[in-house]
């Protein structure tokens, strides 16, 4: 009787050909999919998050600072909360404007609203998040520009008393009081900037602040 062996055969030399070209783009792909490939232009984004202690009002009108003591409005001034965000325009007030604009609330809710002072308005700015700014679910449509406060520096009109301006006022009797008369402080709601040249016939945002007592 004959037996006849038989061997399993290799596989043929095309396919093992195409295996070994393929297996660099598996490789590639796999580490693609399990660290994530680049994509051009991506940039981490982490967004704002409030400062501890910043809670939303039951109804949603106002943001509590509970360790400031503080109630801020929602919105800025001109627009309005609708229950899910912040609705209509901004209205753009010099500073005598924003601060009549504060009494007139005052007034007619019988709250101590009023302009915020600048540390009080940069704490509401995160400026470790990317990009920088304020909590977007908290104060949403924020303007990501200036906005006033009220803020008084008495050094303000401090700078070179020898250039010609500066000695003619003095020579008119200008001096500090006048340069603070026309300047006010500013906060930048993007970057938490502060700056005390904001000239006060300036158009700006306003967002109003009062004490908050708990209940």
């Amino acid at each position: 009787m004959t037996h006849t062996t038989h061997c399993a055969q290799s596989p043929a030399p095309w396919l093992a050909r195409q295996a070994r070209a393929a297996w660099p783009l598996l490789v590639f792909c796999a580490w693609g999919v399990g660290v994530g490939w680049p994509v051009a232009g991506a940039q981490a984004q982490s967004p704002a998050e409030p400062a501890p202690g910043m809670v939303a009002s039951p109804d949603g009108s106002f943001v509590v600072d509970e360790r400031m003591r503080l109630a801020w409005a929602r919105c800025v001034e001109g627009m309005e909360w609708n229950g899910k965000t912040c609705t209509g325009t901004p209205l753009m007030l010099d500073r005598a404007q924003a601060r009549a604009r504060a009494n007139e609330r005052w007034k007619a809710e019988g709250m101590d609203w009023r302009l915020p002072r600048a540390p009080e308005l940069q704490h509401l700015v995160n400026k470790a998040a990317q990009p920088p700014g304020v909590d977007a679910a908290l104060f949403p449509a924020t303007p990501p520009e200036w906005h006033w406060t009220s803020t008084t520096d008495v050094k303000a009109g401090q700078a070179n008393q020898y250039t010609y301006s500066n000695t003619m006022q003095n020579r008119s009797g200008q001096g500090e009081g006048q340069m603070s008369y026309l300047h006010g402080w500013a906060v930048h709601m993007r970057t938490g900037e502060a700056r005390k040249d904001v000239g006060k016939d300036s158009k700006l945002p306003v967002r109003l602040v009062r004490t908050w007592v708990a209940p």
